[in-house]
């Protein structure tokens, strides 16, 4: 079913789990995403963010494909706007049928972020779309970012952001970053000010930056409320290998195989993750189609 991200995030956020938002950019890892999802019972958000919509996958083009995919399945699946820039590029996401849209205007000052978001929750909750917003900064891995505490979320702000601006589901930056770490680097998360960040806002928590942030990391902000983390770099980097060792081994294999190759190795490596996060079998069907947990 499609659907947005706020009752899949509450349910989250009750019965302390978190579900994978994955960024896609082609029909195959919509797919693998979606079709995951269904045979491990999971909730699961797709992802697009404004570069991969410039580069690779128009609002337009997207919204119907994976609607397509996701309306006869029997789980919650949500197609979201990751780190949407502008009211214009969030605006053009509503229209074209997104279900659930973020704003990220954590690079500006507190209460230029809050009107920012508030604008985008206003229209956003008149079109039944749910809202994720940011608050302290996650920056990019490549540039060392995520392990200075000025860049973390206040726990006092965080409580009167999410008041004001009513936004469904809060970034925090508690010292992940965005891409690729490098070789043998784990960061060291702030557990104790995510913890605090979460009995005080009692809402769903979104972690950004997962991909390379270690399995051990990841289990233990999931016990302390993160509800919904984000997976690109990790994911891609996956499928590409699977491809590239295919391609090593069946030079000649037929284009269409390969994209399937790659489809199928995706859909294994989201499996696996949703079990570790804890959303693997929170969403099954009796004969009636009435859920039941």
């Amino acid at each position: 079913m499609y659907t947005s991200m706020k009752e899949m995030l509450d349910h989250a956020n009750e019965n302390n789990y978190a579900v994978m938002a994955i960024n896609c950019t082609n029909m195959e890892q919509a797919r693998a995403i979606c079709y995951a999802a269904a045979e491990e019972a999971s909730p699961v958000i797709i992802n697009v963010s404004p570069r991969q919509m410039l580069a690779h996958a128009t609002p337009e083009i997207m919204v119907p494909m994976i609607r397509a995919i996701a309306e006869p399945l029997d789980v919650p699946i949500a197609f979201n706007l990751d780190h949407g820039d502008t009211y214009t590029n969030v605006c053009r996401c509503l229209r074209a049928g997104f279900s659930s849209v973020m704003i990220d205007s954590s690079s500006y000052e507190f209460e230029e972020n809050i009107r920012r978001t508030r604008m985008v929750t206003s229209v956003a909750h008149a079109y039944g779309a749910s809202v994720e917003a940011e608050l302290g900064h996650v920056g990019v891995a490549a540039n060392g970012d995520g392990q200075t505490s000025d860049m973390y979320t206040n726990v006092e702000q965080a409580v009167e952001f999410a008041d004001r601006t009513h936004c469904d589901c809060l970034a925090v930056a508690i010292g992940t970053a965005h891409g690729a770490y490098p070789d043998d680097f784990v960061p060291r998360l702030d557990f104790d000010r995510l913890a605090e960040l979460k009995a005080a806002t009692k809402m769903p928590l979104v972690l950004h930056g997962g991909s390379g942030a270690g399995e051990e990391n990841i289990r233990r902000v999931v016990e302390l409320g993160i509800n919904k983390i984000n997976v690109c770099t990790d994911l891609f980097k996956h499928q590409r290998k699977a491809m590239h060792a295919k391609l090593n081994e069946e030079p000649n294999i037929d284009y269409m195989d390969i994209q399937m190759w790659g489809e199928d190795a995706a859909k294994d490596y989201i499996k696996s993750y949703m079990r570790m996060i804890g959303s693997s079998g929170r969403y099954t069907f009796d004969y009636t189609g009435e859920q039941f947990d």
